[in-house]
């Protein structure tokens, strides 16, 4: 699936119909971004026992 969004100048965007509805997410869920070293980012919708997993991982990401 391809979507195009326009960023505003504030850095938002709206994530579109059809990939809101891919993820199954709703106002006030959490996605998580994930950015590869080529540049290509990743977005998956975050379980609530995903978020302490995610913190305690974030601070160990300049190891690598």
């Amino acid at each position: 699936m391809l979507a195009i969004a326009k960023i505003t100048a504030k850095g938002q965007t709206t994530i579109p119909r059809d990939v809101r509805s891919a993820l199954r997410v709703a106002p006030g869920d959490l996605i998580a971004w994930e950015v590869g070293p080529d540049g290509t980012a990743t977005v998956r919708r975050v379980q609530p026992l995903d978020l302490d997993y995610l913190r305690a991982v974030e601070g160990t990401l300049g190891e690598w």
